[in-house]
């Protein structure tokens, strides 16, 4: 065996903030003082392990001295404890809405998994895997991301199986919220996948069906270049997620715990800031 000292590059801060979280939780709980295998600060360090790169549970569970099962233990209830901190979609529109911004830009992505097995019958009448996407040729699952003008996100639904497409899984989330933000003169821009989203909801606009010499109007594609170019910066917010997290690149627990990690990640990417 060789030991080797490491840097956990996450700022002190951040551990801290999620070190009290974890004191909190133990007290409500009622904890004995001393009863667990680590203190507060270590269990955070393993939990932000975990998100920044990737490692295998049993390695931090070796690591930090303790069993694989206490291991897990330890991060699912760091990730629960998070993931309740996560801000509120309507908390976050009135926030947005006394900030003065413009616009808000709505977008999702698919959170990769290791393949998951369950089928279900499409509304082509085909039997299809739940959790793949064929947009992403992927097993994993549908997240949908809300951020500000400048990319920053600031919102993420719960997870949808990736079969799930945008559309549908905004409907079940966010849409009903977003027509009330957009009445209040805050309205939404997104990709050509909302098609159809409703009032409010501004996304580009698809070639008509028929073939290739069919085009759309010159307005109409103006619309579309300026309306692309406005939410570009909105491409940024799953990415920051992802690559400041980078477990988010693929999970390895239960694909039903993808809602709670990603909410987590964006509580700790909003400590980091």
């Amino acid at each position: 065996m060789v030991t080797y000292a490491a840097m956990l590059d996450v700022p002190r801060p951040v551990v801290e903030f999620l070190a009290r979280l974890l004191v909190g939780r133990r007290r409500r709980i009622g904890t004995p003082k001393r009863s667990r295998a680590l203190g507060p600060f270590r269990q955070a360090v393993l939990v932000l392990r975990w998100f920044r790169d990737r490692s295998c549970v049993h390695c931090l569970a070796r690591d930090a001295g303790i069993s694989q099962a206490t291991g897990y233990r330890y991060l699912h209830e760091g990730i629960d404890v998070l993931a309740e901190q996560a801000p509120d979609l309507h908390r976050v529109l009135a926030e947005c809405r006394e900030q003065g911004m413009n616009h808000l830009l709505l977008d999702g992505t698919l959170i990769e998994c290791d393949r998951v097995s369950g089928t279900h019958v499409s509304a082509a009448g085909k039997e299809v895997d739940t959790w793949y996407s064929a947009k992403h040729r992927a097993f994993g699952a549908n997240v949908q991301f809300l951020s500000a003008p400048d990319g920053t996100p600031l919102w993420v639904s719960d997870a949808e199986p990736g079969s799930v497409p945008d559309i549908t899984a905004a409907r079940t989330h966010c849409l009903p919220a977003l027509y009330k933000a957009a009445a209040d003169d805050l309205p939404t821009l997104a990709d050509s996948g909302y098609q159809g989203a409703g009032i409010g909801i501004h996304h580009p606009f698809k070639k008509p069906r028929g073939g290739s010499h069919l085009r759309l109007h010159p307005d109409t594609q103006t619309y579309n270049v300026l309306l692309r170019g406005v939410r570009a910066l909105g491409e940024r917010a799953a990415a920051e997620l992802k690559e400041r997290w980078r477990t988010l690149k693929r999970i390895t627990l239960s694909p039903n715990r993808i809602g709670a990690i990603t909410k987590t990640a964006l509580v700790l990417n909003n400590a980091w800031r």
